[in-house]
């Protein structure tokens, strides 16, 4: 694929901001933007320099609030392309300025009481910071309904009872039921830290519905080959992609576990790898030698030169770490070109754990090599040895119908 270029090679910034237009170009080089790109971002510096420098500004008056002047008289000039907030992240971050943050609203406490939740999540539970995120949200609907002023000392086990049944009639089961989840953290979290007299955790009653069996399904030996021989191994791409459904087959790793991975974390003469698992867990596991070598041939022909400690990266500026989202990527649209139903990357993991199963291997064993906490996790693949639980059935009373 033929990278885009500009005819025009240098743009020439003067008036304040010139002394950081080499810093400019050379971060934006780095995060691997095409020169196409370079020369307009460089065109907006320049014209932003300009707007300065007739105003008789200089660079240290640059801040969120003189930009927001600047994009208003750029938009009545009729200069729209580029001259937007988002065009101007990167110029934001290379000067090190914040972008200009609107009015506080009313519900400050609101959010206040927000952060102090996300923190304890974050700092206590231990949680992700996708998952603390997911359940503020949560809380923040629940205060939206119950509490705009963030004051929950009069909340009663009514309004907990009526905010689940709100909740429950737009979203499925499942949404409900992580919504409950988060709630109860939430009202837990404010009886705690004495913001709630009594605690109306057990008030946010559980949510069932009607569900089918969900026995453990992996995908066939014949498919997992299908899905690496789908890798062009020929291209950086194939190659960084099959090295990513490597490691989820042959070591159950979880979409973010496989995303959290940096250089730092593999330690070649052992052949060993950290792995940051839930809970903020880190262990070490055995590095086999096929994954190893998917790992070099990526590291040495195919990932992107970047500042970043991740393994595995973005191939489109602004080149960074890969992120949970692109591991489910690559597998679901390598099962497509695989030609089989779209999978996600957690698909992999129950294929090990199923394989493993047949293999005759013992629960707790699997349970290690899942790093699961509870060996009621593990029991869960124990359905999917249906011959084996065939056998631990009773007769049935009265003899065979």
């Amino acid at each position: 694929m033929v990278r885009p270029r500009s005819r025009v090679s240098k743009v020439c910034v003067v008036g304040p901001l010139a002394p950081f237009a080499d810093d400019f170009r050379s971060m934006l080089k780095a995060s691997g933007y095409t020169p196409l790109t370079i020369v307009n971002q460089l065109r907006l510096m320049a014209h932003l320099s300009r707007w300065m420098e007739v105003g008789h500004y200089v660079a240290a008056d640059l801040s969120g609030e003189l930009l927001q002047d600047y994009l208003a008289a750029a938009h009545a000039a009729g200069r729209v392309s580029l001259c937007s907030q988002g065009g101007l992240v990167h110029l934001l971050r290379v000067l090190g300025i914040a972008p200009a943050k609107p009015a506080p609203a009313p519900g400050s406490a609101a959010r206040d009481l927000l952060a102090s939740f996300r923190g304890h999540l974050l700092q206590e539970r231990g949680l992700t910071e996708s998952t603390a995120t997911a359940y503020c949200l949560r809380a923040a609907r629940f205060l939206g309904w119950s509490a705009v002023d963030g004051n929950v000392t009069g909340l009663t086990a009514g309004d907990v009872t009526r905010a689940v049944l709100r909740e429950s009639r737009n979203v499925s089961v499942g949404s409900a039921q992580f919504f409950v989840a988060a709630l109860r953290s939430f009202l837990r979290f404010c009886f705690v830290e004495g913001l709630l007299p009594t605690d109306l955790s057990a008030a946010a009653l559980a949510i069932t519905g009607r569900r089918r069996s969900s026995v453990p399904r992996g995908i066939s030996r014949k498919d997992a080959r299908a899905l690496l021989d789908t890798c062009d191994r020929r291209q950086a791409a194939g190659r960084r992609d099959y090295a990513v459904i490597l490691i989820l087959l042959r070591l159950g790793l979880r979409a973010g576990e496989v995303a959290s991975l940096t250089l730092d974390d593999i330690d070649w003469r052992a052949a060993e790898i950290v792995v940051h698992g839930k809970g903020r867990r880190d262990e070490r596991l055995r590095l086999p030698r096929d994954v190893g070598e998917a790992i070099v041939g990526y590291l040495k022909r195919g990932r992107p030169t970047t500042t970043s400690r991740a393994v595995f990266v973005r191939r489109i500026a602004p080149i960074g770490p890969l992120g949970r989202g692109g591991v489910s990527f690559i597998v679901r649209y390598a099962s497509v070109r695989a030609g089989l139903a779209p999978i996600g990357a957690h698909r992999l993991r129950h294929t090990l754990a199923c394989q493993m199963v047949s293999a005759g291997v013992p629960l707790p064993e699997i349970s290690q090599v899942l790093r699961h906490r509870s060996l009621g996790s593990t029991a869960n693949y124990a359905r999917v040895d249906l011959e084996g639980l065939r056998g631990l059935a009773q007769p049935w009373p009265g003899g065979e119908w």
